[in-house]
This record gives structure tokens, sequence and C-alpha cells, in this order.
């Protein structure tokens, strides 16, 4: 433990060694005292450290977690990305490296400007409000990789009660602070009167925790809705194929007519793999299928716009027939997967990027839910659902959450388990039921304290049958979303900078003599 606190390879290794623990506190794992262990090395191993020694001890961090947490990008890229295996591992390699400067900026900051030594109270809740600051500009920057957010260890944790209160932000910074202050208890007990105070502070979260666990913020808006999602497992290497596209409708359509007491039928992200407007009277014949039984049906496939200048604009939408409406065009696209950055460039360089369907373009920011049988219905298609804000923004508008997504890129990795853990921290958030439908699993329903309460097997084709509640009410995350925590964690950064040179670095300076 002294290593990981002093310059050199060994605490930078340790430094990889302690990022590389954050994946095995989240799903599939689940062991959540490791986010603890983890962010405890991490605040421990920038102690003693100049600013751009600590920017590299935070770098190394940053990516020992990443090159554990998301290896499934090397499955996108060689599986299904068509790349040679070299290429694929070093396009892997080099995302975790630059990802893994969400982690030096903010370490080489500490160090060089709000590190409090002598005040180990006081530098536990900047270091808390240090981390708040890091996974929210790593959830926005560059439009955002919200990957990998310590709060979800605690979707069964004791933590879990915080989520409704202050979203997976909240539990981050609680496992921050509270690993900040077991590092600094030896200098601590020196100080009786800190100490206090400390315990009072770090028992408060989780007390309010355990207390709040199962609390219900939300209450029914009508009766239960029956549901069928269907998952097709169409492989990826024939989703796009044109030769193919009969069997697939026909997959879907044998299976929803076996649904006849369904309120709401669900197909999976671009289920129909043909433009809307080549199939309009197959989908208006299932809507009307399903409505005949008293239903609505929700479906995510391709939609063409053309502006006024007759130019083609392609999104990747989920539209409502039946008894049901509404149209929803996908706002958080995937990089590489669904639109090309530098597409001038980067196309026909590798199969990677010609991959089919990667030139949607990003839908309007205000759109309206959909309406399932009077309800309204928030819609998000695949990674949209692992942005708290983004989708607590029309949760709150909303009384049933609903996702649709094509995991099959993830492979056979811990993608899929982790994917569905950051939807179910979203039910828990908004206390809402989230349905989640996805071509090859995992295709779930999840009530809102979060809990899995139906799922069917991956890599299979079936249907999740079950019901859901629709809800009214606003859990206080949805009613004042992070604003009280941003408010706080400012005051406690530009109270951290204001009381920065009342004590002296514990690093040595760098001496240098003549002869």
């Amino acid at each position: 433990m002294r290593w990981i606190s002093q310059p050199g390879w060994k605490g930078n290794l340790l430094a990889l060694f302690a990022g590389a623990l954050t994946p095995l506190a989240l799903a599939p794992f689940n062991i959540w005292p490791l986010a603890l262990l983890s962010a405890s090395l991490f605040y421990l191993g920038l102690k003693g450290l100049g600013a751009w020694r600590a920017l590299l001890r935070g770098w190394c961090y940053g990516f020992g977690a990443f090159l554990a947490g998301t290896s499934w990008i090397y499955v996108s890229i060689h599986t299904y990305g068509a790349a040679p295996v070299p290429l694929a591992l070093f396009l892997t390699v080099g995302f975790c490296a630059g990802i893994a400067l969400f982690f030096a900026l903010p370490a080489g900051l500490w160090a060089l400007c709000l590190r409090r030594n002598q005040a180990p109270l006081g530098d536990a809740l900047t270091f808390a409000g240090l981390w708040f600051a890091l996974e929210l500009f790593r959830s926005w920057a560059l439009t955002g990789f919200p990957w990998l957010l310590l709060g979800y260890s605690q979707l069964s944790g004791p933590l879990q009660g915080l989520a409704p209160l202050g979203g997976v932000w909240l539990i981050s910074a609680v496992l921050a602070f509270t690993a900040a202050l077991l590092v600094n208890a030896p200098r601590l007990i020196l100080r009786p009167v800190a100490l206090v105070a400390a315990l009072v502070l770090v028992a408060l979260p989780w007390v309010a925790g355990d207390v709040f666990q199962g609390q219900v913020w939300t209450q029914p808006a009508g009766a239960p809705l029956k549901v069928a999602g269907i998952q097709g497992n169409i492989a990826q290497e024939l989703k796009w194929n044109p030769d193919h596209a009969r069997a697939t409708l026909a997959l879907y359509r044998d299976r929803t007519a076996e649904q006849t007491d369904a309120d709401l039928v669900v197909w999976p992200e671009n289920a129909i793999p043909v433009l809307r407007e080549y199939v309009s009277d197959f989908l208006a014949a299932e809507g009307a299928q399903v409505a005949a039984h008293g239903g609505a049906l929700v479906t995510g496939l391709p939609a063409r716009e053309r502006d006024a200048d007759g130019d083609s604009r392609y999104f990747n939408s989920i539209t409502a027939v039946g008894n049901g409406s509404g149209t929803y065009y996908k706002q958080k696209l995937v990089p590489f997967g669904e639109y090309v950055p530098l597409q001038e460039y980067l196309r026909g360089l590798i199969g990677f990027f010609d991959l089919p369907m990667s030139d949607f373009v990003r839908g309007p920011e205000q759109q309206e839910p959909l309406l399932v049988k009077g309800y309204r219905v928030a819609p998000y298609i695949c990674y949209e659902v692992v942005y708290p804000e983004f989708v607590a923004s029309m949760a709150a508008q909303s009384q049933l959450l609903l996702t649709i997504s094509n995991d099959t890129w993830f492979g056979k990795s811990i993608g899929p388990q982790q994917h569905l853990q950051m939807a179910q921290m979203r039910a828990l958030e908004s206390g809402r039921w989230l349905v989640r439908v996805t071509n090859d699993g995992i295709t779930a329903l999840v009530d809102p304290f979060g809990r899995i309460s139906r799922q069917i097997p991956a890599f299979e084709v079936g249907v999740l049958q079950g019901s859901v509640v629709p809800m009214d009410g606003l859990t206080p995350y949805l009613h004042y979303r992070l604003w009280p925590l941003a408010i706080f964690s400012a005051l406690v950064l530009l109270w951290g900078l204001l009381l920065r040179r009342q004590d002296r670095p514990e690093e040595a300076p760098l001496v240098v003599t003549q002869r």
C-alpha cells in the first residue's frame, strides 16, 4: 500500500490494478465492496504526488478500469466489424487509453489545486465533489460515455435507497467520500472533533440508503398492462441482408399473432430491417391485428425523411401502432455503429467504418412520449438508457419506461449484463416500471425498485410475458434532478480551491544542484 502513494512504476501498476477492480463491483459480478476499495486506492495513489505524476497515476487507473470493463469493444470491432485481430486490439486499447484521460485530468487537477493534506475531512469532501464532477463530465463530453459509473455497484447494495433521491450520481459521490475517509481514518483519530464530524457525515447517507430502501415514491396510474416482448435472435450478419428480410418479418408477425391477450407487444431495435416507407402496409396490418384484441404494438425500424432540397436523412426510430401512437427518433447515436465521425476520411478504410445503417442522423431534442392505451411511455433506443439525465427528462413526463436494443454487438461478453444493470438503475431512479426488449438478450421487465420481475434466456428466440403498472408521481431525483448535488459539489470544490495553499505539499520538490 505504501507503493501506491509514492511515485514510480510500482504505484502506477497498482493504480492499473485498482481501476480493474471497478468492473468487478458491477454486473455481472456485483461484488460491491470492491467499489469502495477501488476508489480508496485511487485516492491513496494521489496523496503524495505532484500534478504531472498524479495525471499519469489517474490515467493508469482509468486505463485499468476501461480495459477490464469495456473489453466487449473488441468483440464489436473484430467479430462484427470484420477488423483483423491486430487492428481490433489496437483500436480497443486505443479507445481505452483515450477514455482514461477522463480520470487523468481530474487527478492532475486534484494534485495541483484541490488536495489538502492537513484537513482530512475537508479533503474527503472535496474528493467526493471532484468524483461527481468527473462522472458528470464523462457523461457529457464528446457525446458522453457514462459507462462504469461507481454508483451502479449499489443497485443491490446498502446505498440503493439513495437512487430515487439523487440518482446514481449521489451514490457515486457517497462512495467516493466514504473511500477517502477510510484512507484518512488514521489522521482523523488524532482529531476528535473532525472524527465525530466525519462519522456523522458518513453515517447519514449510509443510514438513509438503508431507511429509504423499498420507499414508495410513485403510485399506480391505472390497471396493470400485459406485456409481450418478442426476442427475435436474428444473427447480425443476417439482420440487414435483403434476402432475409421476409423471414425476419414473418418471425415477428407469427409470434405476435400468438399474443391475443397482450396490451402491449414490443419488438426490439430495428426489428423491421426495412425503411418505414416500404413496410407501411405491413405495419398497418400488424397494428390492426394487435388493436383487434385491444392492444398496441411498439417496434424499432429505420425511417427516412427528405428535406426541402430533396436530400434524405435517416433515423433510428421507434414507433407505436394499433391502440398506440407516436414516433421517436433516437438522439444519442453510437459513434461508428450509427454514424461515422470524419466519415469523409474513414469510410472505406476497413469494414468497421462501413457497417450497415451507420449513416443515421440525430433526432430532435424535444420529442413527445409515445402513447399506449392512453398511457405516456418514455422510449429509449439502445444505449440512450445509460444517460441518467437524458432518461430523467422524458421519464418525468411519462408513466412507463421502455427501451429497445440490439445487444448482439456485445457478443457473449459482460456488456449485456452491464447494459441491463444501467437500465435497472433508471427504473429505480424514476420509480417506474421498465420494459426492455432486445434482439438476443437480455429481455426483461424491471419493477420500480430496480428489480428484475421477469426475463427470458439470451441467444434464443422467445417471448417475454408479464405485467407492468403505469406509475404517476415523481421521485425527488426526477423532481430536482442533479441540481442539489451539483450545487453542493460546486461549493465544496470552490472552498477547496480557496484553501488549497494552507498546507504544504507532501511531495518533496525536485532539487537540481550544480557541481
